[in-house]
């Protein structure tokens, strides 16, 4: 399959809100490279202070944005979306578009994606990595092929962070949007009973599901391409949507009928600047705020309904 790089350079202040929105026109695809404090992170991860010539001379002023978008979707359409919302949230940019083959996304996939060790109980493997599990972690084995969803994004690690506290041996868990579906894979091999994932995106669904049969997990998984009320029956213990902001607040009067009387909506993928928005459609929908986590100009929230 080829696929249409598109490469977005922002000022590197906008880089967050910049992402927000790249993952809204995909929900998947997209890595970022911003060297704006490269001496410090190269010292913070590998603890050196000799860098590669090359890097020192990276833009520190500005980021790269890159999104994948394959040869079954319009990325003419994506070009437009991404240009009217920039234009309208007056982020400065520059845009282009360049095609690529597979080999050359795994490739980039293997540059940028390494182990991340999450929370107390979770590592997050790359399927290419070899893992020395010195403290008996729960390993999660991934290839994101196509799909959002390593670990190493602050949206994803606050909501893996927060399953470690809402999975038992009867947890039953849907995670919407589950691009790799590294959610409800984790919610799975943490100790819950089952996970079923839903996505809109077709490739998302076959490498969710790929995953599923890396880890052993087959038989407790199950993914699903369509929306919410397409594909989604019953109710669950544990709700994770770890999308955008709008994207939640729209489906916040839906999601209570997929809750079970106790259980608990995981919601992330929330900048800060629109934290309030969302908060105020938590309350207005019924729910109750149990816990939040923030990183990286990044919310996540536990919420339960109103007793």
């Amino acid at each position: 399959m080829n696929w249409t790089e598109i490469t977005i350079s922002i000022p590197q202040k906008y880089t967050d809100a910049a992402a927000a929105i790249a993952n809204m026109t995909v929900p998947y695809g997209i890595y970022i490279e911003d060297y704006s404090d490269l001496e410090q992170g190269a010292w913070d991860i590998a603890h050196i202070d000799l860098i590669d010539q090359e890097l020192i001379n990276k833009d520190r002023e500005n980021s790269l944005i890159h999104i994948y978008i394959s040869e079954c979707d319009n990325a003419a359409e994506a070009l437009e979306f991404l240009k009217e919302r920039f234009n309208a949230e007056k982020i400065p940019f520059t845009i282009g578009s360049v095609g690529v083959d597979d080999t050359d996304w795994n490739e980039n996939w293997k540059k940028y994606f390494h182990t991340i060790e999450i929370g107390k109980k979770l590592a997050v493997v790359p399927s290419w990595e070899n893992y020395e599990n010195k403290d008996r972690r729960t390993v999660l084995n991934i290839d994101p092929g196509a799909a959002f969803g390593t670990g190493t994004h602050a949206t994803t690690s606050l909501c893996l962070e927060m399953l470690q506290d809402y999975i038992n041996p009867d947890t039953e868990m849907l995670d919407i949007g589950t691009g790799s579906g590294i959610l409800a894979l984790a919610s799975v091999l943490l100790g819950g009973k089952s996970a079923f994932g839903v996505d809109i995106d077709a490739q998302s669904v076959k490498t969710a599901t790929e995953n599923a049969q890396i880890n052993n997990i087959s038989h407790k998984t199950e993914f699903a391409v369509g929306d919410l009320a397409e594909k989604v029956t019953g109710k669950y213990q544990v709700v994770c949507a770890n999308i955008v902001a709008d994207v939640i607040i729209r489906l916040l009067p839906d999601a209570k009928s997929f809750l079970k009387d106790d259980g608990v909506l995981i919601i992330s993928g929330i900048i800060d600047i629109r934290k309030d928005d969302v908060i105020n459609a938590v309350k207005q929908n019924g729910f109750v705020v149990i816990k939040e986590a923030y990183r990286d100009n990044w919310c996540a929230f536990a919420l339960k309904m109103k007793g």
